[in-house]
């Protein structure tokens, strides 16, 4: 049986910006961060953007959308298919996560919800 202690819950705690997604990132030292391609507007496409970093006692949450051909925030391109339908590939947020935040050890994790 566990304590009370041991049951805190992890907070969900939203970051607005890259920018400080990034800062938090580089200080917290996560061991991974977990990314979920969704569905967007149209409801084809797949062109939404979550970024989960869990450490302790938090869990930080950045979401970035489109704008154009690319996400508002992070400029991931988004692609095209035959049939008109949008989306990001697993590459292209992995690469930005490694580009940016340069650590060889960083778990980068996909969870589709489709």
């Amino acid at each position: 049986m566990s304590s009370p202690e041991n049951d805190v819950a992890k907070r969900s705690i939203r970051v607005r910006t890259w920018e400080e997604f990034k800062k938090l990132a580089l200080e917290k030292q996560p061991k991974s961060i977990v990314y979920v391609i969704a569905r967007s507007i149209p409801a084809k496409n797949l062109t939404s953007l979550k970024l989960i970093m869990p450490i302790e006692s938090a869990q930080y949450i950045f979401v970035d959308s489109a704008k154009g051909d690319t996400l508002r925030r992070t400029g991931i391109a988004i692609h095209c298919n035959e049939e008109g339908t949008r989306f990001l590939k697993e590459q292209d947020v992995e690469k930005f996560l490694e580009k940016h935040l340069g650590r060889g050890n960083l778990q980068v994790l996909s969870y589709w919800t489709i």
